[in-house]
Parts: structure tokens; C-alpha cells; sequence
């Protein structure tokens, strides 16, 4: 892996209540493993500088159920866990949560999604060299044309996303800064999908099923 001139640092978004799906979609099983510990697993493979975890709803559940020592191994890395009590104000809450504990050495956050277990350390990579070699301040990936997250957002915009409100993420800025945007193809789908619904969550799985 070369050298990065840039930290990033990877908050993943993990503390919504899931209220569609009707479980804590967090420890959902997938492939022997909560959701939301492949999500770990990959951010903490890929060279992020540090990992930041939002969580809320069911919090102290989460913590007691992940296997964080199995997913991250024996690497090091700088992981944190911070808990958003004000989560049900939205998305934007957790945002900046997250935000407020990136470490100041870092130049940008790739904001992660707590239910996206198939977005591998290999696609994070792909970003972040993306990101190594551009002077725009936002990247988003897309694939088939259309956006996908994980996105990265750069230093000079943190307070512009600490202004956010409500129940929105960095796409808010997509618009304000649309000619400092750095859209990365991306050819995997897992970028487009996460696990909103019930019929998500048996559709991810049936993919994976043993024939």
C-alpha cells in the first residue's frame, strides 16, 4: 500500500432506529456476523486513518453484542465510539457527532453507512486514492450514473456540514458545490445498496445463500 499525503478519517453512521425494519437493523445476521461488523471490518481493512463510530438507538445493546476484537484483529488503528443520545433529531445529528471527534491531523472524513456490509475495503481504497490525487473538496462515487455512498467530504467544508439540520447528510452540499465535486466510477452496486426494509435485508441475503 503506498503512502497516503492524506488522513482520512471513516465515521461510520450507525445510530438511527431502523423503524422501517422493525429489528435493531445493526445486528442483523449476515454471514455469521451482524451487519454493522462487516461494516467495521472493511472500514478497518482499508487505509483510513482512524474510525469513528456513531452509534444511538440501542446503543449499550450494539456494544454488548459486537465482536470488535474479531473484526478488526490484531492491526492497529484508532477506533471510537461515540453515542448520539439525540439521534431520533436525524441523520445530520450523527453527522456532526462524528465530526466533533476526527482528529485534526486528518484531511477529510469518508462518511460510512452503518447498513452497507457489501461497500469492501477495496471499493473505501479506490476513494481514498481518488481522493490522495484531487484538490476538489467533495467525491462521491457512482455507479451506473448513479450516486452512492460512502462519500468523502474534505477539511475546509466541516463547518458548512456542522450548519446542517434534520434528517439530511453531505448530500445537502452535492448542490452548493456541484463544480468541486470529484465523481469517481465505481464498478460494484454495493455503493447503491443499503438495508432500509425488510425485503432489503431477505434480498441481501438470498444473493449470498448456499445453492
Amino acid at each position: 500500500m503506498k503512502p497516503l499525503k492524506k488522513k482520512i478519517a471513516g465515521v461510520i453512521l450507525a445510530a438511527g432506529s431502523a423503524s422501517r425494519m422493525g429489528a435493531v437493523k445493526q445486528l442483523l445476521p449476515f454471514k455469521g456476523k451482524p451487519i454493522l461488523e462487516h461494516v467495521i471490518a472493511n472500514a478497518h481493512k482499508s487505509a483510513l486513518h482512524e474510525i469513528i463510530l456513531v452509534l444511538g438507538c440501542c446503543a449499550d445493546e450494539i456494544k454488548q453484542k459486537l465482536d470488535l476484537q474479531e473484526s478488526l484483529s490484531l492491526k492497529p488503528s484508532i477506533i471510537k465510539i461515540v453515542i448520539n443520545n439525540e439521534f431520533i433529531k436525524g441523520q445530520s445529528n450523527s453527522l456532526k457527532k462524528g465530526l466533533n471527534n476526527v482528529s485534526m491531523d486528518c484531511d477529510g472524513a469518508m462518511f460510512l453507512l452503518g447498513d452497507q456490509p457489501l461497500v469492501t475495503d477495496v471499493i473505501i481504497n479506490k476513494l481514498i486514492y481518488a481522493f490522495e490525487t484531487s484538490d476538489l473538496p467533495v467525491l462521491i462515487p457512482y455507479c451506473n450514473e448513479k450516486r452512492g455512498n460512502p462519500v468523502i467530504i474534505a477539511r475546509p467544508l466541516f463547518d458548512r456540514l456542522q450548519s446542517l439540520s434534520g434528517d439530511t447528510g453531505p448530500r445537502v452540499l452535492f448542490k452548493e458545490f456541484k463544480h468541486k465535486i470529484l465523481k469517481v466510477p465505481v464498478d460494484n452496486k454495493a455503493i447503491l445498496e443499503d438495508i432500509d426494509t425488510k425485503d432489503d435485508y431477505k434480498n441481501l441475503n438470498l444473493k449470498f445463500s448456499k445453492p
